[in-house]
């Protein structure tokens, strides 16, 4: 799949190098609890989000640069659970370099296209630390309100929790 200025493809395992770099860049976590991922975590994470595409054959994509053909970072729609309750999930991570150029709007945007016209569905949820400006204004930008809050790490404030609709 493509946008303007993204190549969106099922990862494979040889990205697993390239996902785990994103992954424990502590720029890249800055709004994230739980800080970088180390290699045991990195691993784990990138090994369901693999099984997520075997189960359901949608799930987190590599995402690319086209101008040069770079690996900018992990994305894309899969199911998680949002206290009791499974949501379909809109959730990405770019790498520093890839910040300020509009990608994650772009990517946020034809994520959200393809879970209503490509997979059918009817409403699409993220969360976001509400510290966390820039993804707040990412998923403002491409449609997404905030519906309430969701009390998700123990110990720190509520995420956000947004919803657009079909």
């Amino acid at each position: 799949m493509e946008t303007e200025s993204l190549i969106l493809r099922r990862p494979e395992k040889d990205d697993f190098e390239r996902f785990f770099e994103i992954n424990k860049d502590p720029q890249t976590n800055l709004y994230n609890p739980s800080g970088p991922m180390n290699s045991a975590k990195a691993e784990n994470t990138f090994k369901r989000m693999l099984e997520h595409w075997d189960q359901y054959n949608f799930g987190g994509w590599t995402i690319i640069a086209k101008e040069n053909k770079s690996i900018i970072g992990f994305g894309g729609l899969s199911y998680k659970m949002y206290g009791e309750e499974e949501k379909l999930n809109l959730g990405y991570r770019l790498a520093v370099e890839a910040w300020g150029k509009g990608y994650a709007t772009e990517f946020t945007k034809k994520a959200i296209d393809f879970g209503f016209t490509g997979m059918g569905k009817e409403e699409i949820f993220g969360i976001v630390r509400p510290d966390n400006i820039a993804s707040i204004k990412v998923l403002e930008k491409a449609g997404m309100t905030q519906i309430g809050k969701l009390s998700d790490v123990p110990g720190q404030p509520e995420s956000l929790v947004y919803r657009i609709q079909k």
